[in-house]
């Protein structure tokens, strides 16, 4: 405890305007409600799945994130992050009073019945937005070139529409976009050239009148003139295709509809699928389960049960597989995957060779159709969030301090190796309690890594946008609101804020210990108060106290604020020095220290015992 105690005395002091951070930055949300209000009011909501926006009454903090289909940055602050609003049968123009939903990074209005035309200032009502699906729709029109200035964009997918004109080549300049998507439409001409980050095929521009370029064949003088022609009768005749498109929407909507009603009302389309799929390839790792084949995946899941699902996120569903020889695995079918088949073998390849004792292992991975499933070793002992915060049905005794800090030095551990010493260097960027699994011994293990685009190998400190994700509510760094940036000094704060639930045992979202009408902030906001308030004391979890670990506990909470009260990414630790701290508070204990970590080389202040926050 003598190095602790040395390094602690180094801390410079924090200036309390870091409590400034936790300012909405919309202030009170009143534009955010009268946002949704709009919306309501302008749209025709036939089956009311809208129901729900209630404005009349007591409007509490946070009430708005109770809505369905709106995902707020925080549940007890009036600031919507994402509006999810798919096949819900609305009608109506697209809502122009979005604008005042001033803080939203994703739209999501596919398989309804919206019409008229895309704004042309549309850019301007979704500064921020990450994702925008207005698929499955009747926009007509032309696409707004307008749209090339929401920098920030993803994945756009306008296909199943009735647009018209050309694809604004301006488009090719959106960095950031990985997919694009305007299939089913009346688009002719030549398709924009995006950058090489796009995953874009023939598929995504499939059954328009006239396109040509990129993944497509190229314009020849003859095709020219048939794209002139086929465009020449599409405005001529655009009245007679718009009734036409109508008929058939107007016959084939209720179909789909029964469609859906009836067809695998077991919910086996995946299963389906895979059953369909006429050779699939499980390429694994390690020798001992190369022989592993989908139809024994397929056993061991329960055709992919729901009871076989052992955890949800942004990256996918995990499920438990369990084969013929009573070997446990993980799979993970991942989320909405657009890599081709060639790009995403190889970035598997690339993340089977990262090998670490505090990550969980990845076993091998295959492609079925579109789908693509991760293989890992199973982790018997769950997340530590299950550990931490058990269900209400579940009784689980408090988890001993000596625990917690074993699972704090390991996870530091491996986070700093993704950082510092892997190849390539990898942000992790949905750092949570969640994503730390335990394994029999309760030897933490980092899951989802390398999942995110992984960093340049040359520079550490490469920013990248989130892909329309930041991660679970609660560990999100202040200034991805302003940013929509990944950094590795954002994971630094995400595992901050797990480090705060390891000591006081609360959630990140809500402290659950306080009087809900005396204080509706987060962990961090209740930690920045006591600060504050010099009672910092006040935050450890009670059945901590007093068993001999009180000065170990208060340290590790001062590693905890030096991550997430920093004043600004620039001042917070790095992972590395997070580690180097937490190590010496456990160096009695002698956890193990297998894959131990080299000091990096290539970071400006690599001493441990500078810019480190002092906490009184």
């Amino acid at each position: 405890m003598a190095r602790a105690c040395e390094i602690f005395t180094h801390f410079v002091h924090l200036s309390l305007w870091v409590l400034i951070m936790s300012i909405p930055a919309n202030g009170t949300g009143d534009s955010d409600i009268y946002c949704l209000r709009r919306i309501k009011d302008s749209l025709e909501d036939p089956t009311g799945y809208l129901s729900t926006w209630k404005f009349d009454g007591n409007q509490s903090n946070g009430f708005i994130c109770k809505f369905t289909g709106v995902e707020c940055w925080h549940p007890d602050e009036n600031r919507v992050l994402s509006i999810k609003l798919a096949d819900m049968k609305l009608k109506g123009p697209f809502p122009q009073d979005i604008r005042n939903c001033s803080s939203l990074t994703a739209l999501d209005l596919s398989d309804n019945n919206f019409n008229g035309t895309i704004p042309s200032d549309i850019s301007d009502m979704l500064a921020y937005v990450t994702f925008l699906d207005l698929s499955s729709n009747r926009f007509s029109g032309g696409i707004p070139a307008g749209i090339a200035n929401c920098t920030y964009l993803n994945v756009l997918r306008l296909n199943h529409n009735q647009l018209t004109g050309q694809i604004p080549q301006e488009l090719g300049g959106l960095s950031r976009i990985k997919e694009f998507n305007v299939a089913n439409n009346l688009l002719v001409g030549p398709v924009p050239t995006f950058s090489k980050n796009a995953i874009i095929t023939s598929d995504d521009y499939a059954n328009n009148l006239g396109l040509y370029g990129g993944p497509l064949p190229a314009c020849t003088a003859s095709s020219g003139w048939k794209v002139k022609v086929i465009a020449g009768a599409a405005i001529g005749g655009l009245t007679i295709a718009a009734v036409i498109v109508a008929v058939v929407m107007f016959v084939a909507v209720p179909r789909r509809e029964s469609m859906k009603k009836d067809e695998d009302p077991e919910g086996n389309k995946l299963v389906k699928g895979l059953k369909g799929s006429k050779s699939v390839k499980v390429s694994m790792f390690e020798n001992s389960v190369s022989k592993i084949k989908l139809s024994s995946l397929m056993t061991a899941t329960n055709n992919f049960s729901n009871n076989n699902i052992v955890g949800t996120g942004w990256t996918g569903t995990t499920y438990k597989a369990v084969l013929g020889d009573e070997t446990s695995l993980m799979v993970k079918r991942l989320q909405d995957s657009k890599h081709s088949e060639k790009e995403f073998i190889s970035e598997m390849t690339t993340l089977g060779m990262v090998k670490h004792n505090n990550l969980v292992p990845l076993l091998g991975f295959y492609i079925a159709n579109s789908q693509r499933f991760l293989l890992y070793e199973y982790m018997p002992n769950g997340n530590l969030h299950d550990c931490l915060h058990p269900s209400e049905n579940t009784e689980k005794p408090a988890m001993e301090w000596t625990m917690r800090l074993k699972i704090a030095i390991g996870a530091a551990r491996g986070f700093a190796w993704l950082h510092h010493n892997c190849n390539p260097r990898i942000i992790h960027r949905n750092i949570s309690s969640r994503s730390i699994l335990l394994d029999s011994n309760f030897e933490p293990k980092i899951s989802d890594f390398g999942l995110a685009r992984l960093m340049n190998p040359v520079d550490t400190h490469v920013t990248t946008v989130v892909n329309g994700e930041f991660g679970d509510l609660g560990y999100i760094p202040p200034e991805y609101s302003r940013t929509l940036m990944a950094t590795p000094k954002g994971d630094v704060y995400s595992f901050g804020v797990v480090l705060l639930e390891l000591i006081t045992g609360e959630s990140p979202t809500r402290v659950a210990r306080l009087d809900p009408e005396g204080f509706n902030g987060n962990l961090v906001e209740w930690i920045a108060l006591l600060f504050k308030e010099s009672r910092l004391r006040n935050a450890v979890d009670g059945s901590l106290v007093g068993k001999g670990a009180d000065d170990e506990i208060f340290q590790t909470l001062k590693v905890a604020c030096s991550c997430v009260l920093a004043p600004g990414p620039k001042e917070r630790l790095t992972m590395f020095e997070v580690y180097q701290l937490l190590k010496a508070i456990g160096e009695r204990y002698n956890f193990s220290t297998d894959n131990e970590i080299t000091m990096p080389i290539d970071d400006d202040s690599l001493d441990p015992l500078q810019e480190l926050i002092v906490v009184q």
